[in-house]
């Protein structure tokens, strides 16, 4: 984070939304390093509701949050497409294969909390502060819903970079590793662009992409998955195997080992 002076103003700052959120604001800011005043491009916002991150800019959109209770991946969780999903064709789901995928770039979760929903155990990595917070937050809450708990219990998170992380793993090696770099964005959506417009001066461009895919292969037994936007090219070093195609976007697919022997 930049030099945080009188003088500078500060890209992001904690607001408690009611005086009952003052200490849960101060235990934020200390955890994140940030602060609780002056002037801000973006604030983490602080509410009996959770965190949630939003653009202080003239015209701004609306607040980014995770949510896996509730709106958008409640309805992909009930009427997604299961197994027919091109994620879940991309790491292999299929009868009676339901692999163990570490998810490097987590983000907000939503690749990861898909692939639980189908059944698998999905690690996630996001090495990205402000990022994780808003995903740990989405998490705890997840945990106190019937609906969901038994999902997420399934989603374990890593706060670090992934390289360091990967190249440093001592657990069971996870069988698919899914990368979905930070990549100029063609999808239209509201939503996208809303994320984007937040995302892009906090976290940057992934330009250590060739070697994060470079210890991905290193690591997983059976295939590397890299979610790209339909026509951007291949991360730069290994070739992939094939690619699954869709509307905006697609998946590269590094294949190492069948999970059918």
């Amino acid at each position: 984070m930049s030099d945080l002076t009188a003088t500078t103003p500060i890209l992001i700052r904690v607001d408690a939304m009611t005086p009952a959120d003052q200490a849960v604001a101060q235990q934020w800011a200390h955890e994140l390093a940030l602060p609780q005043t002056g002037d801000a491009e973006f604030a983490l916002q602080v509410s009996v509701d959770g965190l949630q991150l939003q653009d202080l800019g003239a015209a701004a959109p609306g607040p980014v949050r995770v949510d896996f209770i509730e709106g958008a991946l409640a309805h992909r969780r009930q009427f997604g497409g299961g197994s027919g999903q091109m994620i879940a064709k991309a790491v292999g789901v299929q009868t009676g294969v339901r692999p163990t995928v570490l998810d490097a770039t987590a983000g907000l979760g939503r690749d990861a909390f898909v692939l639980a929903c189908l059944g698998c155990k999905v690690q996630m990595i996001e090495r990205n502060p402000i990022v994780a917070a808003l995903l740990s937050d989405g998490l705890r809450r997840a945990r106190l819903s019937a609906d969901v708990a038994g999902i997420v219990q399934h989603m374990p998170l890593l706060i670090g970079d992934a390289i360091a992380l990967m190249s440093e793993w001592s657990d069971e090696a996870p069988q698919v590793v899914h990368l979905d770099p930070m990549f100029p964005s063609r999808d239209k959506s509201a939503l996208v662009k809303k994320e984007m417009r937040l995302f892009k001066p906090l976290v940057g461009a992934d330009d250590d992409a060739p070697e994060l895919l470079a210890a991905a292969l290193a690591l997983a037994t059976h295939r590397v998955v890299v979610k790209r936007p339909r026509k951007a090219p291949a991360i730069a070093g290994t070739p992939p195997t094939y690619s699954l195609d869709g509307k905006s976007s697609r998946y590269d697919i590094y294949a190492l080992k069948s999970f059918k022997n």
